[in-house]
């Protein structure tokens, strides 16, 4: 038997002056414990954008509400548009206007953009060196729901594309900071999104931490192991290193927030101080990704410290219970401990 549905004209929500817009109760926040949060940053921060910046529009495959690109929408109705559940027309349509003039920040889960609609974004977007936006939800292990929604291999799918800025945040601060940046980078960038109720990690760490596009930033020293991690995997690695330093193991955290391009000077310069372990560590998969980058960058340069990498298999993951997942996969902060006590 076959549903027909009927098209549902997009129709922005006013929120009472006040108050704050609340996100979806099926959006789950990232285990964080300790940690304050911030609601939907990256949409507060496109919002504010906006407001100074006419050429800024947003859009979505019918995801404006688990992207948070809801907030912007109902602060600039007449500047959001809903394409349904078409990711190639999304993208299109988001470098037409970018043809036009404006900065469009398409937004849809991460799977859909990499591998449903990744010609579109090759030949309209990223050949053209458009400033087309794409901020995509669900990067990697952030979802329990299977390889249907899990982004493991986004990272390297979108390395490969010329002109294609990759960022993958950490934190609130992370995704905020980014938004000015993705505005202010003339061409085409790729950012993995975190929604909902974001943690705030890397200030309490470093209380001047401030994103800075192709910057990698040391968040925490230490003589024995140098952690080189991107996205939720900082996190991490600062509460690994927390962990270690109970049993004397320290562990410096450079955090590489830009993937592409990456800081391979900073991390050229951190690796050959004082003979650590390298280890890196991202919520991505172990093909492709920053591990790999980070491996050539060293091998090129004649730089040969013991080097390890934490990430996802060579697999498609299960589904289930996300901190279950990520403790299965070696994501959590105890496995992460684990394993750099272990080669150590």
């Amino acid at each position: 038997m076959t549903h027909a549905s009927k098209a549902r004209k997009y129709e922005p929500r006013k929120v009472p002056e006040g108050k704050p817009v609340a996100t979806s109760a099926m959006i789950a926040s990232l285990a964080a414990e300790g940690y304050d949060t911030v609601p939907a940053p990256f949409g507060h921060a496109l919002a504010e954008a906006a407001q100074g910046d006419p050429r800024i529009v947003g859009l979505s495959a019918d995801l404006s509400k688990y992207t948070d690109l809801h907030v912007f929408a109902n602060a600039m109705p007449e500047r959001f548009y809903q394409m349904g559940m078409a990711e190639q027309l999304l993208f299109s349509a988001a470098a037409g206007l970018a043809r036009e003039g404006f900065i469009p920040f398409a937004t849809t889960y991460a799977v859909f953009a990499a591998r449903r609609a990744y010609d579109f974004i090759a030949m309209a977007i990223a050949e053209e060196n458009l400033p087309v936006k794409i901020a995509c939800a669900l990067p990697g292990l952030t979802t329990g729901y299977g390889p249907s929604h899990q982004a493991t291999e986004d990272l390297a799918i979108f390395r490969g594309l010329p002109d294609m800025v990759l960022i993958d945040p950490c934190d609130a601060c992370d995704v905020a900071g980014m938004v000015p940046a993705m505005i202010t980078h003339p061409g085409p960038v790729y950012a993995r999104l975190l929604r909902g109720k974001v943690p705030s990690v890397l200030t309490r760490h470093k209380p001047d931490y401030r994103f800075e596009l192709g910057r990698a930033q040391m968040i925490r020293e230490g003589r024995d192991v140098l952690v080189i991690s991107s996205g939720i995997m900082t996190m991490r690695a600062l509460d690994a290193a927390e962990v270690l330093a109970k049993d004397g193991i320290d562990v410096a955290v450079l955090h590489t927030p830009t993937i592409k391009p990456l800081d391979t000077e900073t991390i050229l310069a951190e690796a050959r101080r004082g003979g650590r372990l390298v280890v890196t560590a991202e919520n991505h998969s172990v093909n492709g990704g920053l591990g790999e980058a980070v491996a050539a960058t060293l091998l090129q340069a004649g730089v040969t410290p013991g080097f390890r990498m934490i990430g996802l298999p060579d697999a498609f993951l299960e589904a289930g219970a996300l901190p279950t997942l990520h403790d299965m996969y070696g994501l959590s902060v105890e496995r992460v401990a684990e394993r750099i006590r272990g080669w150590l």
